[in-house]
């Protein structure tokens, strides 16, 4: 009877708001939840700050750049017919509309110094995905952890086999290193998009390999824009695959009879405070551990989450605190970073030069490589192929958060989103894991 009287409830709802925007037709036009007359207001004053001079110094005026003109850029992106659909959207535009601003002189130098001093030695970039890291595995539902466990992770490795394989192979036939083949291009791929993937990969890489961050991170970009498009084409291909060989294919259920049932909390201030208090020191005592154990500070603040969470070590109210925190962070800077990933890590030079029809080959042989892997393996465990395909392949070979849903979408199962988040998050926390053991064996 509750459950029958939210539903009427939601739908009185949704014909409210759709009256109102019939009655007013921009209601629907907001950016950043602001009326985009405010935005544009907002929009103009910082234009104006930044072109007169007199842009506040620092952290405050870095992070009304960022966020500012990450959000506007974002907005366009994500209404971009071609781009929306196949190239990631806001967050592609966001990227290469700050690198353009940077490469063109139309960003002056002092801002984009300041932007590329908070990214670096502001720390804001480890301040994201300290969020990001405690807050998305903390927050996960633990009966999806627990219930799947070990097995799901199965595919999520038989994708990474069968990107890695895939992609050594390709880059031999077509004059690609298997270091780059594999390190530059298969793992970033597969690591979960650009926050806590490419970024943190680039920083791994700068340790071990030598060159800059931003040498990489030039590289990875137009990888992890390429892998998210093929991804999107194979998961419409799978759907149409799945419908015409229905063995396969479960209709969107991973495993028979397995239903998940999640846990809803209110958003509570003071539980946001100790979220971000839990992700502070997660961090620290990642950079304390990587003083004596010879793996990158971001692997072992993994682990350590992680064995929070297995172990039920960490009170609720801190679970769901980390949780929220984790979502107000990503909703309201993830433009704001991509916009500073643009400024600092972007070189668009470089990624001109790297685009080419080997370097297309090659991302397309990573994404099928994970398609591969994870249908075979799922198929082992006792996962329909083509949900095990889409969810730990696809969800893993494309740009995080917005490639699930582009993904799911595709493939019309956005029920695996559960699923799609495990591999994004958790098979890409194993990524950077995976990434710092096998550097070694390459240098």
């Amino acid at each position: 009877m509750e459950q029958t009287a939210r539903k009427l409830e939601e739908k009185e709802s949704i014909k409210k708001e759709l009256k109102l925007h019939e009655l007013n037709p921009n209601a629907q036009l907001k950016i950043m939840g602001l009326p985009i007359l405010w935005f544009a207001l907002f929009l103009l004053v910082t234009i104006v700050t930044v072109y007169t001079g007199n842009l506040p110094t620092g952290m405050i005026g870095s992070l009304l750049v960022m966020v500012v003109f990450g959000e506007a850029l974002g907005w366009i992106g994500d209404r971009l017919p071609i781009v929306k659909t196949y190239l990631g959207g806001g967050a592609i535009v966001a990227i290469f509309g700050s690198a353009y601003m940077v490469y063109s002189g139309i960003l002056p130098e002092s801002v984009s110094t300041g932007v590329n001093e908070f990214m670096t030695t502001g720390g804001f970039l480890d301040f994201y995905i300290a969020a990001l890291i405690t807050g998305s595995i903390l927050g996960m539902n633990s009966k999806v952890l627990l219930k799947i466990g070990v097995r799901y992770f199965v595919p999520i490795f038989g994708a990474v086999i069968g990107a890695m394989a895939i992609a050594g192979l390709v880059g031999i036939l077509i004059g690609f290193s298997i270091q780059d083949a594999v390190l530059v291009i298969a793992l970033p791929i597969l690591g979960g998009g650009m926050g806590a993937g490419a970024i943190p990969m680039a920083q791994v890489y700068s340790e071990f390999l030598g060159n800059p961050p931003s040498y990489y991170i030039s590289i990875l970009v137009p990888a992890l824009a390429l892998g998210n498009v093929f991804a999107i084409v194979f998961a419409s291909l799978l759907n149409s695959l799945g419908n015409k060989f229905p063995s396969l294919s479960g209709n969107g259920q991973l495993i028979p009879g397995f239903k998940i049932e999640e846990k809803k909390s209110k958003f509570d201030l003071s539980k946001m405070g100790m979220g971000l208090l839990a992700a502070l020191l997660f961090f620290a005592c990642g950079h304390l551990l990587g003083a004596i154990i010879p793996l990158h500070p971001y692997a072992l603040m993994i682990i350590l989450v992680a064995i929070a969470k297995i172990g039920n070590l960490i009170p609720e109210n801190i679970v769901e605190g980390a949780s929220q925190w984790y979502q107000f962070v990503a909703k309201t800077w993830t433009l704001a970073l991509l916009f500073g990933i643009g400024v600092a890590f972007t070189d668009l030079n470089a990624v001109l030069a790297a685009l080419s029809l080997q370097y297309i080959l090659l991302v397309a042989g990573v994404v099928f490589g994970a398609v591969l892997g994870a249908a075979l393996l799922g198929k082992l465990v006792g996962f329909y192929p083509i949900e095990s395909a889409i969810s730990a392949g696809l969800c893993m070979a494309n740009m995080g958060g917005t490639g699930d849903v582009a993904v799911l979408s595709a493939a019309k199962r956005m029920q695996l989103m559960p699923f799609a988040q495990i591999a994004s998050r958790l098979g890409g926390a194993l990524i950077l894991l995976l990434a710092g053991l096998i550097i070694p064996l390459f240098v």
